[in-house]
């Protein structure tokens, strides 16, 4: 699972771009303050209960800042940690420590959290059949970063982008016109080894996605005891997905009618950040 981290050059992409954003023209505090040969070590804190996730990036920060900084990860990706701790030590020059820290902990207090609520969603289906996957609600220009913490998490991921999967939605269908005609269009388009997967609303758009040849349904919004329909009626011809509104609070009950996945929103766009901080002794 943790094997599926990002591209080394995504990555770098990421921080470059958000030690622009933070940098600007010149860190001045450190650059009053801080002489450029003085050196530190400082250490990466989780100040509170979580899954470890991120690491590989911030080193990735602390590196560009400084190419010659040492960055050791002492927990691994995915550690569930009981208690506040010392995840990570990092040695080098005192004022690109100083200048990495915000940006490195930005990113791994967002995804430390995404793997953390995650986490908490997969326990809260454990023993069922169901999977737990994201969707496409992420933060612009984080997305990679925020789908490789929902798999630090225990969580998988549904689509990546438009271009790795289909899925025909709503307004796909209020367009095409009907369930059947959306899917034989999609079919007839559709790149080899692409699957096709519909939204559905009711069972009887559930019965004409079947007839279509649709190779994966989604049930929107169903109440538990709609989806629990559905699976008796589909009979595990093909997967079926729940989503709309799910909640660590009602995600075990929509687990229970026994689909096959379910997908929250939530685990990328309300998951918020972890308390997480840079303490040089």
């Amino acid at each position: 699972m943790h094997g599926f981290r990002p591209p080394d050059p995504v990555i770098a992409r990421i921080v470059a771009e958000a030690l622009a954003e933070d940098i600007g023209r010149g860190d001045l505090t450190t650059q009053a303050t801080v002489p450029p040969d003085v050196r530190g070590t400082a250490e990466l804190r989780f100040r509170v209960p979580g899954v470890v996730c991120g690491l590989p990036v911030a080193a990735a920060v602390f590196r560009q800042v400084d190419p010659d900084t040492v960055f050791v990860a002492l927990v691994p990706e995915g550690e569930r940690l009981t208690l506040p701790a010392t995840v990570a030590r990092v040695e080098g020059r005192a004022a690109a420590l100083l200048t990495a820290e915000r940006v490195a902990l930005n990113l791994v207090a967002r995804m430390a959290a995404t793997a953390t609520l995650t986490r908490r969603y997969v326990d809260a289906v454990a023993g069922t059949r169901a999977q737990i996957l994201d969707t496409r609600k992420t933060t612009p220009g984080l997305r990679a970063l925020e789908k490789y913490a929902v798999r630090v998490g225990g969580g998988r991921n549904h689509r990546l982008g438009l271009d790795d999967g289909i899925l025909i939605k709503d307004n796909h269908l209020r367009i095409a016109g009907s369930v059947a005609e959306a899917v034989a269009r999609t079919h007839r388009s559709a790149p080899p080894g692409i699957r096709v997967e519909v939204e559905v609303e009711t069972l009887d758009e559930l019965r004409e996605a079947l007839a279509a040849g649709a190779d994966m349904i989604l049930l929107d919004n169903m109440p538990p005891a709609l989806m629990r329909e559905a699976v008796v009626l589909v009979a595990g011809r093909v997967p079926l997905e729940a989503s709309g509104g799910v909640t660590l609070e009602t995600v075990r009950a929509i687990a229970e009618t026994g689909v096959d996945f379910i997908s929250a929103g939530a685990l990328t766009h309300s998951a918020g950040s972890l308390d997480i901080a840079l303490d040089i002794p």
